[in-house]
């Protein structure tokens, strides 16, 4: 008998154990996340303080590795929230099925932003700030190397700002995806691309995280760098010697916030979701270590004097962003700016400096002979390996449409990107030779 209430006594105990290990499960809040720690961190501690009992883990990964994680966690150990300043992102995970739809919506949220809805329609993810995507730039930096300082993507092109700029590679960062994707739908894909070789050719690094572009602008070891907005105004707030602009050729789109499909805690998830589109989580965005664009338009009344107002039309975002296009090409453009830009960055900016060099050499001693070579080498060097036809054809984008392909497909698409790198050494290094021709006969 005495055995019999041990044994119960240890049953009883380890339900106690079970039970309670459940209840402290149900009181955790997972998140997955590309944004900053300054960001999180912060989000983290008033959330936890409004919530006594709730412990707040939040995973920080690059936004492609949100999306894998996401994507490959088991479906019973799945995080509650998804949040991330990439649309594309999200419009991904909703394809698959990877997001919960729930009404979450702030009703005094607007509907738009310009033609941009700052909502999913259907409810999966909702805006949670606004993001525009820019330059920012150490003012000593430039002052010391007598550097202009920039207005428009176009200006980075030129030939002082060679081995100034930095860029993190747009497969490592959703944000950097969308700068590059701006300036595409911005300027057209052809001439977006060739505005965009021609600013790697001046790129002094390509980070592998966002984050190391405005890390590298404020210390100095970078004097520009491309990065979305929140990075440099939250910088300038920080006290740090930079400033940051808007080209004109910009969008505003929404940073977004989700509940994920599965999740393990999903009442916490929906409850952190209406805190960070509460007036009171709106808030938050204007704290200077965090400087981002609230979409909820009253908390700009309490914003700090100059702060960047998206709803007073100040900003003007010429680019009518269209997320259908951009997700179609997603793959496509990350891994065509890789193969072109990110591997082949030391024959690109050669390339460039034998352009520019033999460009300065004629402009003081024209020939037309040399001004037509000069012409080949900036063909070869600048025109982007996939035509603007190509790019409209459905089946090439089939291909570039997820990242997992049967056997046939991986071996098309690791033929074509060998194709790309290979091509593209050969033409850069076809450029220098031509451009160093073009300025030996300028001599």
């Amino acid at each position: 008998m005495d055995s019999l209430r041990v044994v119960s006594s240890g049953l009883a105990a380890a339900a106690f154990v079970l039970a309670a290990g459940a209840a402290q499960a149900q009181q955790q809040l997972n998140i997955v996340t590309s944004l900053p720690k300054d960001l999180t961190e912060v989000y983290k501690r008033a959330f936890e303080a409004k919530n006594p009992g709730v412990k707040v883990e939040v995973l920080s990964r690059g936004t492609s590795a949100s999306i894998a994680y996401v994507r490959e966690a088991p479906a019973t150990a799945k995080p509650d929230v998804f949040w991330a300043s990439s649309p594309d992102a999200f419009e991904v995970l909703a394809s698959e099925k990877l997001l919960q739809k729930f009404d979450g919506a702030n009703k005094e949220v607007p509907a738009k932003i310009g033609h941009y809805p700052i909502n999913d329609p259907e409810g999966y993810y909702y805006g949670q700030a606004l993001a525009g995507y820019g330059i920012m730039w150490n003012i000593r930096y430039l002052k010391a190397n007598q550097i202009p300082a920039p207005k428009e993507w176009a200006d980075l092109v030129k030939p002082v700002y060679l081995g100034h700029v930095a860029i993190s590679s747009p497969s490592r960062s959703g944000t950097t995806h969308l700068t590059i994707e701006t300036m595409l739908q911005g300027e057209g894909w052809t001439r977006g691309w060739r505005q965009i070789l021609m600013i790697g050719g001046n790129c002094a690094a390509i980070t592998e995280r966002s984050f190391g572009v405005p890390d590298g602008v404020n210390n100095g070891q970078f004097g520009l760098g491309l990065v979305i907005d929140f990075f440099g105004l939250s910088a300038k707030a920080s006290g740090f010697p930079v400033e940051f602009v808007y080209p004109s050729v910009t969008a505003i789109v929404p940073a977004n916030i989700g509940l994920i499909a599965n999740a393990r805690n999903p009442e916490l998830g929906k409850r952190f979701i209406n805190f960070a589109l509460s007036p009171e989580g709106q808030m938050l965005l204007l704290n200077a270590r965090i400087s981002r664009l609230p979409v909820l338009p009253a908390t700009y009344a309490k914003a700090p004097q100059g702060y960047p107002n998206p709803f007073s039309g100040k900003i003007q975002a010429k680019v009518k962003f269209d997320s259908d296009v951009s997700r179609s090409r997603y793959y496509l453009v990350n891994s065509l700016f890789d193969h072109t830009v990110t591997f082949r960055l030391k024959e690109l900016t050669a390339s460039t400096r034998a352009i520019h060099e033999a460009a300065a050499r004629l402009a003081k001693k024209p020939n037309p002979k040399a001004r037509q070579l000069l012409e080949e080498a900036r063909e070869l060097a600048y025109t982007p390996l996939v035509s603007e036809e190509k790019v409209k054809d459905l089946d090439f984008l089939k291909l570039y449409s997820t990242t997992k392909r049967d056997a046939i497909r991986a071996k098309e698409v690791t033929a074509l990107e060998e194709y790309w790198s290979r091509r593209a050494r050969e033409n850069y290094a076809k450029a220098a030779e031509l451009a160093n021709q073009a300025a030996a006969m300028a001599k």
